[in-house]
């Protein structure tokens, strides 16, 4: 698919750390906990910590995944957790993708380890904030295809609506848009079944204080 064309500056508060190409070797010598990514070689590190509206969003849907895998093989994680995208058999040192999506899942147990997760996770979600949003619908957007994820959620709470993206024949399909009504089950894990109607309440609550 076509991604999203932008200008480097349209991601304000995600800034290239450098010009210089790392792998996951150097990622563990200057990462922060959180907000620092590795893409293709290249460092991205945030500049502000992710609003309450954003953390509030992701806490709320952690909550409802938690909830719909119990009892079942998958296994639901929130950031920050490394996740590294090798492109082949390479060594951990020599990975040059490590990114930290917002909630994600895996059924596959030998992914999982003490660094976090190495491959693709079955289904991620990211929420976009306005600082950020361009860099995830890009550059992430672009890993998370290229690493073979089959199902991506783009969340938007200034829009609210969910772009769907699904992978076909190594690439995502044009995505889908849904409006943050009703429910929503996750194609690749249906037992996981997302109550807008929750999701949009934390997003009110924030609106109602401000």
């Amino acid at each position: 698919m076509r991604f999203i064309e932008i200008e480097e500056e349209d991601s304000v508060s995600v800034t290239k750390r450098d010009n210089e190409y790392h792998t996951y070797a150097d990622y563990l010598r200057w990462s922060r906990t959180s907000g620092d990514e590795l893409i293709n070689g290249t460092a991205y590190v945030r500049e502000a910590s992710p609003t309450s509206t954003h953390q509030l969003i992701v806490g709320e849907l952690y909550h409802q995944v938690k909830n719909g895998v119990k009892g079942t093989p998958w296994r639901a994680f929130v950031a920050p957790l490394d996740v590294r995208l090798p492109w082949s058999e390479e060594q951990d040192e020599d990975v040059d993708t490590v990114v930290q999506p917002d909630v994600f899942i895996t059924r596959d147990p030998q992914k999982v380890d003490s660094r976090g997760l190495r491959g693709a996770p079955d289904w991620i979600v990211e929420v976009l904030s306005p600082d950020t949003a361009r860099y995830d619908q890009k550059k992430k957007l672009a890993a998370y295809e290229r690493a073979g994820v089959p199902e991506v959620w783009l969340l938007d709470p200034r829009a609210r609506n969910v772009a769907i993206y699904q992978l076909s024949q190594g690439v995502f399909v044009q995505p889908t848009v849904l409006r943050l009504e009703g429910q929503t089950a996750v194609a690749v894990a249906p037992e996981i079944v997302i109550d807008w109607s929750a999701v949009v309440a934390e997003l009110q609550a924030v609106l109602n204080v401000s």
